[in-house]
């Protein structure tokens, strides 16, 4: 790994970690074994690696979701399972925790990525809830758009709830809620 891609590493650990106000480029170069001299060679200060670092996260975050929401299945089925898959939940989310930190709140340049990855969050969540209720499998009066946005903030808020009581109980009970909110959408045979 070079020594760009370390700290670019380094950086996406810490911040997961401590925040970005939490996170200081002597820490960085230390966790990734270069010196101050290859960090500014690479990156124009905290602020630039701190972005590749988010834009970095933002796109693995992505990824594994649309993995999930492209497999065959009906949307219910999609949806529980990128709720459901494996995760850090103690860790909290690495771009959802980025909206408690001030300065990148502030920097729009650091804000950008973390609000465009939890709108396409939404935006994603509320396709795959349309092609379902397009195809009969979800209640025609569901909205999409806001069930999507309920989605993001009860998996957002899931995570919160888990680390202030150091447990993964209150996050499984809040996914769990979830889907039970949206099974009650879902279109049933008409019985004979």
């Amino acid at each position: 790994m070079s020594s760009a891609e370390r700290l670019i590493e380094s950086t996406r650990e810490l911040l997961w970690e401590r925040g970005y106000t939490g996170t200081s480029p002597k820490e960085i170069q230390r966790r990734a074994g270069a010196g101050q001299g290859s960090m500014y060679h690479h990156f124009a200060g905290k602020p630039d690696l701190a972005l590749a670092a988010i834009n970095r996260t933002a796109e693995e975050m992505r990824a594994k979701a649309e993995a999930g929401f492209t497999v065959p299945g009906t949307a219910m089925e999609r949806i529980t399972g990128y709720l459901r898959r494996e995760r850090d939940v103690l860790k909290g989310c690495p771009i959802g925790r980025l909206t408690q930190d001030p300065e990148v709140m502030a920097d729009p340049g650091l804000r950008a990525p973390v609000e465009q990855t939890l709108s396409w969050l939404r935006d994603r969540i509320a396709e795959v809830l349309e092609e379902g209720r397009e195809r009969g499998e979800l209640a025609p009066g569901l909205d999409p758009r806001t069930t999507a946005a309920t989605v993001v903030a009860v998996l957002q808020g899931g995570y919160v709830l888990a680390r202030a009581a150091e447990s993964t109980a209150p996050f499984e009970q809040a996914i769990t809620g979830v889907l039970d909110l949206l099974a009650a959408h879902t279109s049933r045979p008409a019985a004979g």
